[in-house]
């Protein structure tokens, strides 16, 4: 029986395989940890549909594949089998759901692991009287006739680093496919050719090291291509002063600390004015689909959090509906969560604006890479404290005040610098009426 990758997310087409959990020949339970799938949103372990053993691993650790893309074999029990076939037979009689599933309810999405639930499946099969299916052909699998073998990045980068001639290693997967296990046992047996040409991993090159991106990263950088291959990006850059915001936190800090629970943070004023300022400008609040420009309904702010393996961008959804200490009282356990990898996959979905805070790590002037689909990102840089020129009714003169650059990366097919100047103009605003005694909601 196939084990197919489940989709996990309108937006979500493909996933790369991070780790298998399961090595065939074991027996799995149904709903066991089988494989760490990583997408550009989460990673995620995905358990097994079903009770049996292992057969084979079609899709290598590494290996970047579709949703919906056969990954493994199981041999299961006749049940499960009868089970599969009224599946199939319930596939056929009515178009396919847009979800191979659910998330079970309350499940975290990360590094430590989700679980996904086949619950479509066990609603029809409460529905329904199992019926016989064939039994499981046993004949050995041996590989298309004809056409010349293909072999996944994994599975050849591995063969080159050992000097393995694919075209002499049996495949054990799906259709006769090389796997990644077919590789170790030739190079366990000592089967290397002898030879085999050198590649560019053989050897070090001065002090040189070259090392394989994980899949996440390697999943970023598609999504980062992705953006600047089919976004148009322009800029903008605006100066903030930050003086009467900057006093309003250190007046109010502590005590917003014993009455909410959680620190006073720049980041919750920063949400707060680019929330307004989207209500103010809908059209940077949106995203080109299909030639044309989909305005959205709602404001889900991202916050770009830099996370132990990669940059994450939890969704603060609705978060136009929120003042100063209900933006703090969500963003505090989310950017937490973000950072230990334990985000499920509703905090990740939905975005329609990216907030980008890269002041913390000390730059000042940046231009931030779209989060594709949207239409724009906006970078709040380091407040620094400088000499300006401010004006007063003794006239112009010389202050030290803290000041701050924004900057705004946005989508030209959809943002023209007109639209783009009335929101950063809005932002500032937003940011420049606090003072001393302000009133925080």
């Amino acid at each position: 029986m196939g084990i197919e990758l489940p989709q996990v997310g309108e937006s979500v087409t493909e996933a790369v395989i991070g780790k298998w959990l399961k090595q065939p020949g074991d027996t799995i339970e149904k709903f066991d940890a089988l494989v760490e799938v990583v997408t550009d949103k989460v990673s995620m372990e995905f358990p097994a549909p079903h009770t049996g053993v292992l057969k084979s691993i079609i899709a290598d650790e590494g290996e970047t594949v579709p949703m919906g893309a056969v990954i493994a074999e199981m041999d299961v029990d006749d049940a499960t089998s009868k089970a599969a076939a009224v599946a199939s037979e319930v596939k056929a009689e009515a178009p396919a759901p847009n979800r191979v599933g659910t998330l079970v309810q309350g499940a975290n999405v990360g590094p430590t692991g989700g679980t996904f639930r086949d619950t479509a499946l066990e609603d029809q099969m409460a529905q329904r009287t199992p019926v016989a299916s064939p039994a499981p052909a046993t004949t050995p699998v041996t590989g298309p006739a004809g056409g010349e073998r293909t072999y996944s990045p994994v599975v050849s980068r591995l063969a080159a680093a050992n000097g393995i001639d694919l075209s002499t290693v049996t495949g054990t997967g799906r259709d006769g496919r090389v796997t990644k296990g077919d590789v170790q046992v030739a190079i366990a047996a000592g089967t290397s050719s002898s030879t085999a040409a050198p590649t560019a991993h053989d050897g070090p090159v001065g002090n040189d090291r070259v090392i394989d991106p994980s899949p996440i990263r390697q999943m970023i950088a598609n999504h980062m291509v992705r953006s600047v291959r089919e976004i148009p990006h322009a800029w903008s850059t605006v100066e903030v002063d930050m003086t009467g915001l900057v006093a309003c936190r250190t007046a109010q800090r502590d005590l917003f600390r014993e009455r909410h629970g959680v620190d006073l943070t720049f980041l919750a004023f920063t949400a707060h004015a680019a929330t307004r300022a989207l209500r103010e400008n809908p059209l940077v609040n949106s995203s080109w689909e299909d030639g044309k420009i989909r305005l959205k309904g709602r404001v889900n702010l991202g916050l770009a959090v830099a996370a132990p393996d990669g940059l994450v961008v939890p969704v603060i959804h609705d978060s136009d509906r929120e003042g100063i200490s209900g933006l703090a009282q969500r963003i505090a356990p989310l950017v937490e969560r973000a950072r230990t990898g334990s985000l499920a996959l509703s905090d990740v979905q939905g975005g329609t604006f990216t907030l980008n805070n890269t002041g913390t790590l000390g730059s000042i002037l940046g231009g931030a890479i779209i989060n594709h689909p949207q239409a724009a990102i906006v970078t709040t840089e380091s407040i620094v404290k400088r000499p300006v020129v401010v004006s007063g009714p003794a006239g112009d003169a010389i202050a030290i005040r803290s000041m701050m650059n924004i900057c705004l990366s946005f989508d030209h097919r959809i943002i023209d610098g007109a639209e783009a100047s009335s929101f950063m103009q809005s932002f500032k605003n937003g940011l420049e009426a606090w003072t001393s005694d302000s009133e925080l909601d």
